[in-house]
């Protein structure tokens, strides 16, 4: 799986995918929508004020996968030393954190997610093309797929919470555990996730390259 993004002229960047990337990005995503989890629901009050100040969970996740995604936010040992008082104080803080945010940033990350399945779809159906938000170029065998520099982003994030879901499914938490992961013998059963995380590492690579200022 050779393609890498590209930057285009004016902003944004641009890929080739063949039809099993294609499938393989998008049922990636739509499996981390599932795992992140509905929206509102129907009923949920229309007043945006009550929206804002929705409480959201303040316990983390019980799926270690969400709480790769969604860590707690003073974790940070030089200002909470491993004591009893300020594991405490760091708990206390980190659940006040969560209920105000957790919902906002699932929201987002829903959004994200969405944003390349739409992107894909466009690809798929030969929609738009001229307008470089995510429209392909041909029919069969896939496409190039071009996306604004907004969509670019969205899908920069999407592409690091999906690699983050399938690290903590592997286990991995530093560089060390990557590293083992070339080492691998194609019988492991686990090999099949570890070529999508390498392969999803190096598209999300070229991503960020187009969006540095050049």
């Amino acid at each position: 799986m050779p393609g890498t993004f590209e930057p285009l002229p004016g902003g944004g960047a641009a890929v080739a995918l063949d039809d099993v990337e294609i499938s393989i990005i998008r049922s990636l995503a739509a499996q981390l929508l599932e795992l992140i989890g509905p929206g509102p629901a129907e009923d949920a009050s229309a007043d945006p004020l009550a929206e804002l100040f929705a409480d959201g969970p303040s316990e983390p996740p019980a799926d270690p996968v969400l709480r790769r995604l969604f860590p707690d936010a003073y974790t940070d040992p030089a200002r909470f030393p491993d004591t009893a008082e300020q594991a405490e104080e760091a708990k206390a803080y980190s659940s006040e954190f969560r209920r105000y945010t957790e919902n906002d940033l699932r929201a987002g990350k829903r959004e994200d997610a969405l944003a390349v399945i739409r992107s894909l779809d466009e690809l798929t159906i030969g929609g738009g093309g001229g307008d470089g938000d995510g429209a392909g170029d041909d029919g069969a065998g896939g496409g190039v797929l071009k996306l604004t520099p907004e969509r670019s982003v969205q899908w920069l994030r999407t592409l690091n919470d999906i690699r983050l879901a399938i690290a903590s499914r592997l286990d991995i938490t530093d560089e060390e555990d990557s590293d083992i992961l070339y080492r691998l013998p194609d019988t492991d059963e686990r090999k099949p996730l570890v070529m999508a995380y390498l392969w999803l590492g190096g598209l999300q690579e070229s991503l960020v390259e187009t969006l540095m200022p050049q």
